[in-house]
């Protein structure tokens, strides 16, 4: 498997929001993070009717499966490893891409709209939470109680990216825990959320093309990783969405994942390489951390600082104007809405097809 050779590599302008040390690049660095954290956040954030309606109303994880796959875990890598310039931009962009996802609720009435805090939250917190359950149950195991305090507090932090209050974020387990039981009456395992689902547990579908030789093994790990991503939702959850699979399953898989990331973790060429297969362009964001390659200045910024540092209004205030004409199309006119933001997204989260 051939080298990444350093001097091919861009550095980052700056270390972000994060930097060498702490304990969001020590999780989302590892191997469980791209693979069962990350699937296992997109397919339980299904169950959250505003969000399932989102996604079934752009029906990007059906026609683009891997690219929508692809922006997506750039845009999660992007906010943990990529200099504080890149990812205001990008946190900037993505509020005109979600205007795009609004509309009316297929099952119980209302409304949806991607924008919203409430869904912004959840996918924070969803995927915050499935990242660290990947990286304790496949990975090197549990944080220290000093470690997980800091683990929650950069979650707070990360969520000033987003159009939802950090003060709304969980400093705690218990805390985050306790979000989770409050929002499970809110939960629905509709049609189309259990569509979504199944849908987004096949990874077969967001790895490259192989030959014909090759596809036994692909199948064989996408098939693991399924079973590894299931393996992480508790029972309520499986049977709320009709997924069904064996407690003894449960815990075979776990020495398997546990001993393929650990090994694929020890060199950083083999683990970008398999990086590169599920998702070519989060390579260029983790690369340069992998590879020990310091940014052009050294040092780390507050999603505020960089917002002053670089123009850029808070996600919740961004680009109203723009948001209100889209919902003049859509709830006014009845027309589809426009593919401006996702279009202009391209530049800062890779092509959509």
């Amino acid at each position: 498997m051939a080298r990444f050779k350093r001097s091919e590599v861009q550095p980052h302008e700056d270390y972000g929001f994060f930097g060498p040390g702490s304990v969001v690049w020590k999780v989302w660095s590892y191997p469980t993070a791209p693979t069962v954290g990350f699937q296992r956040a997109v397919v339980v954030e299904e169950l959250d009717p505003p969000l399932v309606a989102a996604v079934h109303g752009t029906q990007g994880i059906y026609q683009r499966a891997r690219t929508r796959y692809d922006r997506t875990l750039r845009y999660f890598a992007m906010v943990a490893f990529a200099g504080s310039r890149e990812v205001s931009k990008a946190a900037d962009i993505l509020v005109k891409v979600h205007s795009k996802a609004i509309g009316e609720l297929p099952y119980g009435g209302g409304t949806y709209d991607a924008n919203d805090p409430a869904s912004q939250l959840w996918i924070q917190l969803t995927g915050w939470h499935s990242i660290l359950y990947a990286y304790e149950k496949y990975g090197p195991g549990k944080l220290t109680a000093q470690e997980e305090k800091e683990y929650w507090e950069a979650c707070a932090l990360a969520a000033e990216l987003q159009t939802c209050s950090p003060d709304d974020v969980p400093r705690t387990r218990d805390g985050i825990r306790a979000y989770f039981e409050q929002m499970r009456p809110r939960l629905s395992a509709s049609p189309i959320a259990r569509q979504a689902m199944n849908h987004l547990l096949r990874t077969e579908l967001v790895l490259p093309p192989v030959p014909l030789w090759a596809k036994p093994v692909s199948l064989a790990v996408a098939k693991a990783q399924r079973i590894a991503t299931i393996a992480t939702m508790p029972r309520w959850m499986r049977e709320m969405a009709g997924i069904r699979q064996s407690r003894l399953l449960d815990l075979l898989i776990v020495p398997v994942m546990k001993v393929s990331f650990a090994l694929a973790h020890l060199n950083p060429h083999v683990e970008l390489r398999l990086l590169g297969m599920l998702s070519p362009s989060t390579v260029p964001v983790v690369a340069p951390i992998r590879l020990g390659i310091p940014p052009r200045t050294e040092e780390v910024l507050t999603p505020a600082e960089a917002r002053a540092r670089y123009g850029y209004a808070k996600p919740a205030e961004a680009h109203l104007e723009f948001r209100a004409r889209q919902a003049a199309r859509v709830f006014g006119d009845g027309k589809a809405p426009s593919d401006q933001g996702l279009i202009e997204s391209q530049e800062v989260l890779g092509p959509l097809a």
